[in-house]
């Protein structure tokens, strides 16, 4: 907060409290909103009327703000930084919170709610003192200037939302909405909020700081998860199809050793079933033929 910043802030809330004073007393100010009420400026200059209707969009809150986060956001997108759209939502949470309580605190009727020409109208349950158009104007169009990179681009910006702020306060008073010292204060309001925003860096640094952190835990515990181990037990190599070998046959008898015949073979060269003779218990059943010799034996005679 520079010195040559806390001059203007002190000379704004000066001038802030001396409109409130001026209307409180029922000054030249309240017959100054009079005069122009009674003027009609939306009669004297009808053929505006339909511009004056779309141009004042640009203090509700509703849309400058959702136009001012998109851009602001896509800033904090570039930049790696919750700094901006942190600074907007301290800026309108100070907008809503001192615009607000003046209003319903001083309960200021409008034009068309005037219940006696001359008075102030304070009191009686209104909600228009300060104009919260022209205050959200300068906050939400003023911030761009506050938030500017350049020198050149903040004297730009201010200029631009200087400029915005006073033609939607005017388009209030044009419409009937709002008196002239309604405007005058919502302006000084949101310069007011403008001015003392460094006030609340320290603070914008500190929730900037704790949001990343925390967002910092939680992708790092995110990361965790993702990579933590499965169950513990034997791993499955799965093979595909194409690529698995067909297994060898196993052989019947895995464990007999080569070479060696099968039990129910008698030792020996196999011979075929028409040239063994059935062996019983009580001998061979084949009749005896004249010319076989028992085994072992040699014909001293051959054919």
């Amino acid at each position: 907060m520079s010195r040559h910043r806390v001059v203007l802030f002190g000379a704004s809330l000066a001038f802030y409290l001396a409109i409130v004073w001026a209307v409180l007393i029922t000054s030249w100010l309240v017959r100054l909103d009079w005069q122009v009420m009674f003027f009609r400026p939306y009669q004297q200059w009808s053929e505006i009327h339909a511009f004056v209707d779309y141009y004042v969009v640009l203090g509700q809150r509703g849309p400058t703000a959702v136009m001012v986060a998109a851009w602001l956001g896509w800033r904090s997108w570039r930049q790696h930084t919750l700094r901006p759209l942190l600074a907007l939502g301290v800026s309108l949470l100070l907008l809503n919170v001192t615009v607000g309580a003046a209003k319903y605190g001083m309960g200021r009727l409008g034009p068309h709610y005037a219940t006696e020409i001359g008075s102030n109208e304070m009191w009686l349950g209104g909600d228009i003192f300060p104009s919260g158009h022209t205050a959200n104007a300068v906050v939400t169009w003023g911030i761009l200037a506050y938030l500017a990179s350049t020198p050149r681009a903040r004297r730009w910006l201010s200029a631009l939302s200087a400029v915005t702020s006073l033609g939607v306060g005017l388009s209030t008073v044009y419409i009937g909405t709002h008196w002239l010292s309604d405007v005058l204060l919502g302006w000084v309001a949101g310069l007011l909020i403008l001015l003392a925003l460094p006030w609340f860096e320290p603070m914008i640094a500190r929730a900037e700081t704790r949001i990343l952190a925390l967002r910092d835990r939680l992708l790092a515990g995110h990361r965790r998860a993702a990579a933590a181990p499965g169950p513990v037990g034997q791993p499955v190599v799965l093979t595909p199809l194409t690529d698995r070998a067909e297994p060898a046959p196993e052989p019947l008898h895995a464990g007999r050793p080569a070479g060696r015949s099968p039990a129910y073979l008698a030792p020996g060269p196999h011979t075929t079933r028409a040239e063994r003779s059935p062996v019983s218990p009580g001998g061979s059943r084949r009749p005896p033929h004249a010319e076989r010799h028992p085994r072992g034996t040699t014909s001293s005679t051959r054919p």
